[in-house]
Parts: C-alpha cells; sequence; structure tokens
C-alpha cells in the first residue's frame, strides 16, 4: 500500500508541513517558479521538493455537494494479474500519466491473513499457500476499499513478508480521488468486484513472471531460490490456473507485455479522465446563491457585544490600525472568543475535597479530550490563545486555499492527532465568508469519525452567507464567532468586513509567490 503515489496524495500524519513552508521558495533548479499553486497547471509541473520527499502540490477539489454529503466517491481501478506480472509497474504507469491529484495505491499483499504458529512454521518451510484465496483477509480489505471509495479516512495493515505477519503500526490513507487497487486475486470476491470502476488484468508470459519472481523474492524478501521455485511449482503456478487466469472474463482491458503496452495504458488513462470530468461539482458558486434571506440558525452564538468588543471591532477594522495594534486586538478577541466557546462544551458535577477538609461540588469536561485544528493560514493565529486556555490541548492543520482557475477551495494538506474521533474539536479560522473553506475543513473531520455535534466552528467574524452555509450543510455544528456582518460582494469579500486577515496580522502585503493565501476574504 503506498498512499499518494502519484500526484498529490498527503495521508493525514505524514510529511512535514514546517518543511514544505520552508522549502516551498524556491523550485528546484530544472523547474520555473510558480505564480500561483492550482490543480489545472499543464505548462508546469505541480509539485515541491524538500531533502526528504517531493511533495505534490495540486490541491483536492471538493467531493461532496452544499448540503455537505459526499458526491463523487473515488474511481477505483482494479488491476489484477498473475503473480510478478507487472501490476505494480502498470499501476505506477497510469499515475504517472494521470496526472491528477490524491492518487493511492493499495495493494492487496496488506490483507494476507494473520497466520497462526503452525502457519508460520509452514511459511518458513515454503509450505504455506499464499496465493490461495483463503490466504486473504477479504472481509477487512472489502470493509477498507469501500470506505476509501466513499471518501473516509481508513488505516490499511502493513504486512511483513520476511516474518509473515503485520506490523503493530497501521498506515492512515485519506483523501483519494482516484484508487488503483492491484493483486493477484483482486477479481476473485464478488462483493470485492462491485467497487471496481475498472477492471484491467495484466497479461504476461509465465516464463517472465517466474525470473522477476526469483529475483524479487531473493533480493527483497530473503528467500533462498530453492524454496522459491518449490513454492512457485507447489503453490504459484497451480493457483494462477485455478484462480487467477480464469478472472479475466470479467475484465474491462487486458493489457498485454504489462507496462511496455503504451498504447494500452493510453486507452485507460483517457478514460479515466472522461470519468472524472463528469463528476465534477462546483460548490463555492452554488454556496452564494443559497439561504437567501433566512433567519439565522440556533446553533450559532455571537459574542455579546459589549462596548468593550466594540471597541476592539472598531479598532481593527480600522484600515489604519498599524500592525502591532491589529496582532494586540485580536489577540484580546482571540481569547474572548475561546473562552465563550468553552462555555458550550458539556460539564458533569463533581466534587472534591478543598485544603481546608471541606468538600466542593463543582465541574468537569464530560468528555475524553478537547483538540484544536486551525485552518491555515490565518486559523493558525487563534492557536495561541486556545492553549493559554486549555492546557496541554492537541493540535491538528488544514490547509485550504482557492483554486483561481475554478474558483474552488482545495485540499492541500492535513495533519491530524491520532485517535480525534472521541475528541471535542474547535476548528479555528479567523474569518468565514461563504463558508467554502469552513464546509470543506468540517467534511474532513467527519471523514476522520469526528461527531458532528462535537464539532465547534470558531471564526472573529462571519458572514451571514458561511453562517448560513455551515448551519444548512451541517446542522449539529456549533457556529461561534464574535460579530456577523450582512454582504458579501462579488469578489466574495465580507462588507463592511476586516480585509485580509492573514496579511493584515503577517504584515505581507500580497500573497506568497509560491502559496496564495485568501483566508479572511474569499472564503
Amino acid at each position: 500500500m503506498s498512499p499518494g503515489r502519484g500526484r498529490g496524495g498527503l495521508a493525514a500524519g505524514e510529511g512535514s508541513l514546517d518543511d514544505l513552508l520552508r522549502h516551498r521558495c524556491p523550485l528546484t533548479p530544472s523547474l520555473s517558479p510558480r505564480k500561483r499553486t492550482t490543480s489545472q497547471s499543464k505548462t508546469e509541473p505541480p509539485l515541491l521538493r524538500t531533502n526528504k520527499r517531493t511533495i505534490y502540490t495540486a490541491g483536492r477539489p471538493p467531493w461532496y455537494n452544499v448540503t455537505g454529503t459526499t458526491f463523487k466517491e473515488a474511481f477505483v481501478i482494479g488491476l489484477c494479474g498473475g503473480s510478478a506480472s507487472g501490476k505494480t509497474t502498470v499501476a505506477n504507469k497510469i499515475i504517472e500519466a494521470l496526472d491528477v491529484p490524491w492518487v493511492v495505491l493499495l495493494s492487496m499483499d496488506s490483507f494476507y491473513k494473520v497466520l497462526s504458529k503452525d502457519e508460520q512454521e509452514q511459511a518458513a518451510r515454503n509450505e504455506y499457500n499464499f496465493d490461495h484465496p483463503d490466504a486473504f483477509d477479504f472481509e477487512l480489505l472489502v470493509n477498507i476499499l469501500r470506505k476509501l471509495k466513499k471518501g473516509k479516512s481508513i488505516k490499511v495493515p502493513v504486512y511483513d513478508f520476511t516474518t509473515h505477519s503485520r506490523r503493530k503500526e497501521w498506515k492512515t490513507v485519506y483523501g483519494a480521488n482516484v484508487v488503483i487497487f492491484e493483486g493477484i486475486l483482486a477479481f476473485a470476491n464478488k462483493e470485492l468486484l462491485k467497487l471496481l470502476d475498472m477492471k484491467v488484468f495484466v497479461d504476461t508470459d509465465s516464463d517472465i513472471r517466474l525470473v522477476r519472481r526469483l529475483k524479487r523474492d531473493i533480493t527483497e524478501r530473503g528467500r533462498d531460490i530453492g524454496g522459491v521455485i518449490k513454492q512457485y511449482n507447489k503453490f504459484v503456478k497451480p493457483a494462477f490456473e485455478q484462480y487467477i487466469e480464469p478472472t479475466v472474463q470479467v475484465a474491462d482491458i487486458v493489457v498485454p507485455r504489462g507496462g511496455e503496452n503504451f498504447v494500452a495504458l493510453d486507452l485507460i488513462v483517457q478514460h479515466v479522465h472522461s470519468q472524472l470530468e463528469k463528476r465534477e461539482i462546483t460548490v463555492r458558486s452554488a454556496l452564494a446563491s443559497a439561504h437567501q434571506g433566512q433567519p439565522l440558525p440556533r446553533t450559532l452564538s455571537v459574542l455579546e457585544s459589549t462596548p468593550q468588543v466594540r471597541g476592539m471591532h472598531t479598532i481593527i477594522r480600522n484600515k489604519d490600525t498599524n500592525r502591532d495594534e491589529f496582532i494586540f486586538y485580536s489577540k484580546r478577541l482571540m481569547r474572548l472568543l475561546i473562552e465563550h466557546a468553552l462555555s458550550f462544551l458539556p460539564l458533569k458535577p463533581v466534587s472534591v475535597e478543598t485544603p481546608q477538609g471541606t468538600v466542593y461540588v463543582g465541574k468537569r469536561l464530560s468528555g475524553k479530550r478537547i483538540t484544536g485544528v486551525s485552518i491555515l493560514r490565518a486559523g493558525e493565529t487563534m492557536e495561541q490563545a486556545l492553549m493559554a486556555v486549555c492546557k496541554d490541548i492537541r493540535l491538528g492543520k488544514i490547509l485550504i486555499q482557492t483554486n483561481h482557475q475554478t474558483g474552488e477551495p482545495e485540499l492541500h494538506y492535513l495533519r491530524l492527532p491520532k485517535d480525534i474521533s472521541e475528541d471535542y474539536v474547535i476548528l479555528m479560522d479567523s474569518t468565514v465568508s461563504t463558508g467554502a473553506a469552513a464546509l470543506m475543513a468540517v467534511r474532513v473531520l467527519l471523514d476522520h469519525d469526528v461527531q458532528e455535534d462535537k464539532i465547534f466552528l470558531l471564526s472573529l467574524l462571519m458572514a451571514e452567507m458561511g453562517v448560513h452555509s455551515v448551519a444548512y450543510a451541517f446542522p449539529k455544528v456549533r457556529i461561534i464567532t464574535t460579530a456577523v456582518d450582512k454582504k458579501v460582494n462579488d469578489k466574495f469579500h465580507i462588507i463592511p468586513g476586516i480585509g485580509n486577515f492573514g496579511d493584515r496580522y503577517f504584515g505581507t502585503d500580497a500573497p506568497s509567490d509560491c502559496y496564495e493565501s485568501d483566508e479572511g476574504m474569499d472564503f
């Protein structure tokens, strides 16, 4: 299993945002600098290079509609063929030619069953049949592929071929537009076949497959030549003839010669592109025309507009306010906003003993813990206020930006703490205009099994349009802000608004050449 092999599949918990931002400019000498980050660029490769890895910067467009529900499932390509037929090579060639963001390569090898002690001893003697359908955990495989197809975050087992066992650490995978699933028995299960949108059989001569298997198992898996040949004759060849070769009948396309067949690969790529185009949807334009004249939802809570709060808004909204004052009063508002938001958390009664030996009946959080998630970059400015109020809080980050060709929000980066599904999540952004970025961020949290009623969306300033958009899509999400402005102009800027919060806070007069951020205005 290889998350993100190809165009931009950054799985949750992977990569380093510090590396990404630190190395984003300049690009490698062979690539010209990019003025904007878009997923449609045909003239420049959508990637950045760090000292450790290549990071694909093409974002993931919306995979849900204005109601917040998943609208388009991932397109799943099934690759079947005999052992060492070149399935992985074909998969990588397809990924390279597709040139689309967020592709996941899922290998059937990850789903071998956990062997008993006796079975492990058989495997060590090359007497266990790894090519039989009973060797695979099809129930787990179907469940994981179904969730991945629906856009959910999933965990995939990692199989160790040296010890014939699963490793303790499983791989987290999220955010697939296209899933390429490859395995020797990819077409052997009826439930599995239902999940495949395109079925490709890789047909390679048996002698070539044997030579490849010898080389792979000896050099990569530490086997001896006698054991490999014994296993091939006893298990691999009979399994191919009985279980694998007959499934060529269900294939949509048969690819002779594997990765060398460029005509077949081009045909596959063209078909996938046509299918993806049919699934394209627009979100922000729909949000802009929805919910006109509706009353504000009950899930919205606006900080009381005291003279102190009004005074601070007057300062930060003033275009002539210098940066130091803007930061100072923004932080004061953030602290008040965080304190106000925490009052909505469920509390349970608890009794403690005071130093005087008496009992005090108080309150304590009724839940596992609180996690903060900021929508980069402006949402990150609220983290300090949250950490000042909530000791030892865990933090996550989501980078969402506008594609300036389509006008749609795109998911570029994601890093969430482990086991976030049971937490209360404080989702932070400086301003919310149409609600497009907030909608995407909430959808990401839901895809990671965070409960909707445990999500608190916090923002210093919101437009009525954005409030309605979030509340309509996610009626259980608590929306908390210090002020709500009525209008959004034709450029999706809040009116009267606050300007571009990120630029004013960080002192950037214009968006970066490498990452143009529109927080505080466009979303």
